[in-house]
């Protein structure tokens, strides 16, 4: 009798399990759906919030807080100055979060790049090498962790695109770094429906921005 109530416990629990995870699953696709089509900064203040409550309650879960940071650091394109460091200050809170959920993560150290070249913005004549050498340092770790990750080639392109080629950049040297990542946009696959899967819109967009005069 004894084995017969551990089974049903056991039963119990894993269906109460799948719940749960289903219901995370689909609360993070309709959440990353919004963020997938906008860049609007209120909206994307939301989903942070969002983002983050998910992250209180699912304490195991890394992607909540990467979105989380991934808002932010897109926030950071329709503002100036110091407000661009204050999302980044808060961008970084999260993806170093979710680095210590899930750590030598080829898609948090991603983004963690990109949070480094936001920061650029701030004053590129003064911040230009520092940041522009760390996101760089980390785009390369990106690549070793998982050689087939776009995303890390997609934000090398964006590096070069927006350098001038007096100092090393240009559109030539970021068309190469477009197709290296629209190669391998065409053959990854997401992990998971709410793995990262951003990135190829905006590399098609900018590969064809390369060959305008």
């Amino acid at each position: 009798m004894k084995k017969i109530y551990t089974i049903l416990a056991l039963t119990s629990t894993c269906t109460f399990a799948n719940a749960q995870n289903k219901k995370f699953v689909e609360t993070m696709e309709h959440n990353i759906a919004i963020i997938d089509t906008t860049r609007n900064a209120t909206v994307l203040q939301n989903e942070a919030n969002t983002f983050e409550r998910i992250g209180n309650a699912e304490k195991e879960e890394w992607l909540p807080s990467y979105y989380a940071a991934f808002c932010y650091v897109n926030m950071t394109y329709s503002v100036k100055g110091d407000a661009i460091d204050t999302y980044c200050d808060k961008a970084e809170a999260f993806i170093n979060k979710a680095d210590s959920i899930s750590p030598n993560n080829s898609e948090i150290y991603a983004l963690k790049a990109q949070i480094a070249s936001a920061r650029i913005s701030v004053n590129p004549m003064t911040r230009g090498q520092k940041y522009g050498t760390q996101a760089g340092e980390i785009r390369e770790q990106a690549k070793k962790l998982d050689p087939t990750n776009p995303r890390p080639y997609y934000l090398d392109g964006m590096a070069s695109f927006y350098t001038p080629p007096m100092f090393g950049g240009g559109k030539d040297k970021a068309k190469s770094s477009y197709e290296k990542a629209i190669a391998l946009f065409e053959i990854f696959t997401p992990a998971s429906s709410i793995a990262p899967h951003w990135g190829k819109k905006s590399t098609e967009y900018f590969l064809k921005k390369c060959d305008e005069k």
